[in-house]
């Protein structure tokens, strides 16, 4: 059987919501706060005895277009270490309008996977600090 490929209308592309700049700064500002206040005093340690092993070394956030990333950067003191330091992106909040956003982490497949839609920003700062999924 040898079916003929032809094209067709999709339709119009699903726009993104533009990000207002006031929820840009809202959120920067309390996740500043919250990495500085709560994630950098749990989670960031004095270098290990061993030098042979990746340690954690900062943590800090970025917007990317739409999406604001949770960073973390962490060295590797080993003789064999490709580079002195990389970086790991492990959560992400997408802007889905109206003060709304969707969280997603990265899996170890290094796929981002969605687990919450259409949050507020309390609620994805919340579930950041509280869900084994977002640990850096």
């Amino acid at each position: 059987m040898n079916r003929k490929k032809t094209w067709g209308y999709v339709g119009p592309k699903k726009m993104k919501p533009k990000v207002p700049d006031s929820v840009k700064a809202k959120l920067t500002e309390q996740v500043e706060d919250l990495i500085e206040n709560v994630i950098k005093p749990k989670h960031i340690k004095p270098p290990p005895p061993a030098q042979d092993f990746n340690y954690l070394a900062d943590v800090y956030a970025k917007w990317y277009r739409n999406y604001f990333y949770f960073c973390a950067t962490y060295n590797s003191p080993g003789p064999n270490a490709i580079t002195p330091s990389f970086e790991t992106k492990f959560a992400r909040l997408e802007y889905a309008g109206d003060n709304q956003f969707n969280l997603a982490y990265m899996r170890h497949t290094g796929q981002w996977w969605e687990i919450y839609q259409n949050l507020s920003i309390q609620a994805c700062l919340k579930s950041i600090i509280e869900e084994p999924h977002f640990i850096p």
